[in-house]
């Protein structure tokens, strides 16, 4: 058995998550098959069709003593295989990178890793700059059973959820495209207040919010000053508004300065527990999130690591 663990250590456990609705969907995959044959790389792959699967595979990776898997998709994919890696015992013995292959692929920019680059993103698997980062946990009570799950990036609560809800009902890329544009239409013209009601920092909070956003990471731009690795989670809560105001809304999240917009009320916390959402969607790094309540929220400080590149293309 040991020989057995000493050989994954020197092997690359690697998921690949199709693009959705992608016309050739292993044409990606053999561009990078292609450059770590040139790299004499050594590897086990596995072709993730589903959140089960790669939750399954990168479990099984983790327990067979793997010393890095590499990850090719999107946010998806990465909460999927989060959940995998946590489930074992030996989380903290594997190293996890990233190359961008999704429609959404928010927690990877954050790092500077483009899909247009894969190369990079390798080489950094290769330059082994590990970086241990926070982890965001869900917990909730279902019928006596605890369960947990586990997200890098953000827990999404209302219409930025109902996004993802559309989104994901479609197996197409146009047609996801299509719906995230319906939802967005929704957005700009049904707005919607949910009664939300949660607590953190010893207070309690009990209003109508259109949005909910807590993050790990930056969160598609709702909790933009939110970093993975200072043991916080960024808290927007944002209140419906006029039409004309929704479209000042949507271009602060695009320069990243929504937290500057009046219908915001932005928090900071180290838990938050959510008692109700007012049948609001929810999401967890673009996937459905259907948990009881209460929802306990924790970040868990520097729990997983993290292979980034040695240059961020960004300012952190």
């Amino acid at each position: 058995m040991n020989e057995v663990n000493n050989r994954n250590r020197r092997r690359w456990g690697i998921i690949y998550s199709p693009m959705i609705g992608a016309l050739r969907p292993m044409k990606r995959w053999k561009e990078i098959r292609e450059y770590l044959a040139e790299k004499e790389v050594e590897y086990d792959f596995f072709r993730a069709d589903n959140a089960a699967d790669a939750e399954r595979q990168s479990l099984k990776y983790a327990n067979e003593g793997y010393g890095i898997l590499l990850l090719i998709g999107g946010d998806g994919l990465i909460q999927d295989a989060l959940n995998g890696v946590m489930a074992s015992e030996r989380a903290g013995e594997i190293a996890v990178g990233i190359v961008p292959n999704g429609i959404a692929n928010d927690f990877a920019a954050y790092w500077g890793l483009s899909s247009y680059d894969y190369k990079r993103a390798i080489d950094s698997v290769f330059a082994g700059r590990v970086r241990k980062v926070d982890v965001g946990c869900c917990c909730y009570d279902a019928a006596g059973v605890e369960v947990k799950r586990y997200f890098l990036n953000v827990l999404n609560v209302g219409m930025s959820a109902n996004i993802v809800e559309l989104a994901n009902k479609k197996n197409t890329i146009f047609a996801k495209i299509i719906y995230r544009l319906r939802a967005l239409l929704h957005l700009l013209f049904r707005r919607q207040n949910f009664n939300m009601r949660f607590r953190l920092n010893n207070q309690v909070v009990d209003k109508k919010f259109m949005l909910l956003c807590v993050g790990n990471s930056t969160g598609y731009g709702m909790t933009p000053s939110a970093v993975p690795y200072n043991g916080w989670l960024d808290v927007s809560a944002i209140k419906m508004s006029p039409f004309f105001g929704v479209l000042k809304g949507l271009q602060m999240v695009l320069r990243r300065k929504i937290l500057n917009f009046e219908l915001v009320e932005p928090f900071r916390a180290t838990e938050i527990t959510i008692e109700t959402v007012g049948g609001a969607s929810m999401g967890i790094d673009g996937r459905p999130f259907t948990p009881k309540f209460p929802l306990q929220v924790t970040v868990i400080p520097e729990k997983l690591n993290l292979i980034i590149p040695t240059k961020i293309k960004k300012r952190l």
